[in-house]
């Protein structure tokens, strides 16, 4: 029974190292676009090769990037045009070097924080056998990929009102100084304009 146990433990400990070294691929990432410029990122895919990029502007300008993904022949299997967030799944048709990219082309003078994720899972033959136990390892390492993605755009969200709230606060602030110099000025304005008048009055 003992022996069972041990050799269930095992068997478990392999699947989860073959499950984060060979079926699936996850990355995050916070990149600087700038004005005027993309970035673009590569990933070699074979047929039938699943991946997911999804991606969240976190700050500059009015917070929005152009995005596209295309297959080794440039042909786009995804675009966005000036997206705050977006996510972009595909399924490769054909082996080769798939390209992403950002592009903040249409800014001459913001540069943008992009974060964004990449995710996928390398094809299995419906003729390779999979132990039901994996599938379901599988299927739980998709979930577990999905919360965290879900955590990073909160992250950055939280991230984006914040800085949104601390620039309201401070036009608030430096709002309310001009208005009391404007005030103030108006004030003395108007205590030198009423001395002057009755001093005239006084004269006569």
């Amino acid at each position: 029974m003992m022996t069972d146990r041990l050799s269930i433990s095992a068997w478990l400990t392999a699947y989860w190292l073959i499950l984060l070294f060979i079926p699936s691929l996850v990355a995050g990432h916070m990149i600087e676009v700038g004005a005027s410029k993309k970035e673009c990122f590569f990933e070699d895919l074979h047929r039938s090769d699943k991946m997911t990029v999804t991606y969240q502007v976190g700050g500059g300008g009015n917070q929005d990037i152009d995005f596209w993904l295309a297959d080794p022949d440039g042909l786009a299997l995804g675009k966005h045009i000036k997206q705050t967030t977006g996510s972009v799944s595909i399924t490769a048709e054909k082996d080769g070097r798939h390209e992403y990219c950002f592009s903040n082309q249409m800014s001459a003078i913001a540069d943008k924080l992009v974060s964004f994720n990449v995710h996928g899972v390398i094809y299995v033959g419906e003729d390779e056998v999979i132990a039901p136990i994996e599938r379901e390892i599988r299927d739980l390492a998709q979930g577990l990929t999905s919360v965290k993605d879900e955590q990073e755009y909160i992250v950055v969200r939280e991230r984006r009102h914040r800085n949104t709230a601390e620039s309201t606060n401070s036009r608030v602030k430096w709002w309310s100084i001009l208005q009391a110099i404007l005030l103030f000025a108006v004030v003395g304005w108007q205590v030198y304009y009423l001395k002057s008048f009755f001093e005239v009055k006084r004269i006569i």
